[in-house]
């Protein structure tokens, strides 16, 4: 069955090191896109999540902390996914250490469009 494997990563410089990993455990094409969490969200704008009006000078002034990435692609049936997921940690260090990131594994019930890459691509 395919699946669906997202990693969110907490350190945007790690992703062209992510990428060529993946590249070279074989993944045929992956999506990006930037992402915050509960810790970013609370850190901008409370726990109440009520944005202000006018915000202060404090706010404005305060650095953004660079968002999240979150990466996700598709493999085919038969896909070394533990394969992938020792390239990941090769770039960004044991998963399970804090400030890394997460990655995580879905299954896909159905894909249209899913292309395993050629030798050579």
């Amino acid at each position: 069955m395919p699946e669906l494997i997202v990693l969110v990563l907490d350190s945007s410089d790690q992703i062209p090191g992510v990428l060529e990993a993946w590249l070279g455990a074989g993944v045929s094409g992956v999506t990006s896109i930037d992402s915050s969490g509960l810790g970013q969200h609370v850190a901008e704008h409370g726990l109440g999540g009520d944005l202000p009006l006018i915000p202060s000078l404090a706010q404005l002034l305060r650095p953004r902390e660079d968002p999240s990435r979150t990466l996700f692609t598709v493999v085919p049936d038969g896909f070394d996914v533990e394969g992938l997921i020792a390239a990941t940690e090769a770039v960004t260090g044991p998963l399970d250490q804090p400030d890394t990131g997460i990655l995580f594994v879905v299954p896909v019930t159905r894909t249209r469009g899913l292309h395993r890459r050629r030798a050579g691509d």
